[in-house]
């Protein structure tokens, strides 16, 4: 493995405006990494076109589709009067394919005990599952909710940015089979500039709700290797609106606890000292 450090940091860009929900990603993320289907959800969830409900140890790439009432853009319509659609607006679709945010900050790497969990060269967060003793620290730590463990086997899964395929030159596979581009993979830096123009653009065309979301390295978990363009609210696709990263306070705690065990002990010798007297 080379020295971290030694490459620049890759990550994931979703553009969920041309995201088209053909779950090209999920399947090619089943696909290349073996995961296996879902344990105990059903294979429909009676929620739209969704069959896979979220993230998890079985679901490393997640296409959601949220129905929205249609957004009246003031189009010229088509054909007489008479034939012209009804006043109803109908409903529009925005759909967006999720992953492991790959955190600059990420919780799950200061609580894992074994190591299991560790930053590679091209600054993502990977699992080592023969060192992952199944302890599950990791899953409350997570602000997105991403890892998990497996029911059948106990340990901790989550998505690697095809850490494989990265060694050997290649792009993850979900972007490879990503049809519309919606899924890009790059050095972030140049993602993150490529999203900013994309996003310009978007609001010269008249999509003033075009947002990222992930791309600030000054966010509550340092910014995402995997951030997004929405349409929309984060909490319209299940993304917190201001992640911290849940290890933040540990520092002040374990400082305050070494001062409280620092006092109690000087009790103890100043109460053993008086005694002797």
């Amino acid at each position: 493995m080379a020295e971290y450090g030694a490459q620049p940091r890759m990550g994931f860009f979703t553009d969920t405006s041309v995201c088209i929900g053909c779950k090209a990603c999920e399947v090619a993320c089943k696909e290349w990494n073996g995961v296996p289907e879902a344990e105990s959800a059903p294979d429909l969830l009676g929620l739209s076109y969704d069959n896979t409900g979220d993230l998890g140890s079985n679901t490393w790439r997640h296409v959601a589709f949220i129905e929205q009432p249609a957004v009246d853009l003031g189009m010229p319509t088509v054909g007489a009067p008479e034939q012209q659609q009804p006043e109803e607006a109908g409903v529009r679709w925005l759909m967006s394919s999720d992953v492991c945010k790959h955190c600059t900050h990420a919780a799950c790497l200061d609580v894992c005990p074994t190591g299991a969990l560790f930053r590679t060269e091209f600054d993502t967060v990977v699992v080592q599952q023969d060192i992952c003793n199944g302890c599950g620290y990791c899953v409350p730590a997570c602000p997105y909710g991403v890892i998990e463990k497996r029911e059948s086997d106990g340990r901790a899964f989550k998505c690697t940015l095809c850490y494989d395929r990265l060694g050997a030159g290649m792009e993850p596979a979900c972007a490879k089979a990503c049809p519309t581009d919606s899924i890009q993979f790059g050095e972030l830096d140049e993602l993150r500039e490529r999203a900013a123009a994309r996003v310009s653009a978007l609001h010269d065309d008249g999509v003033p709700e075009a947002r990222l979301y992930g791309h600030d390295p000054g966010d509550g978990v340092g910014g995402d290797g995997a951030f997004f363009l929405l349409l929309d609210e984060p909490e319209v696709y299940g993304f917190p609106p201001d992640p911290v990263v849940t290890t933040r306070d540990l520092p002040r705690m374990w400082k305050r606890a070494a001062t409280t065990a620092a006092g109690v002990a000087a009790a103890l010798v100043v109460s053993f000292l008086g005694r002797r007297r």
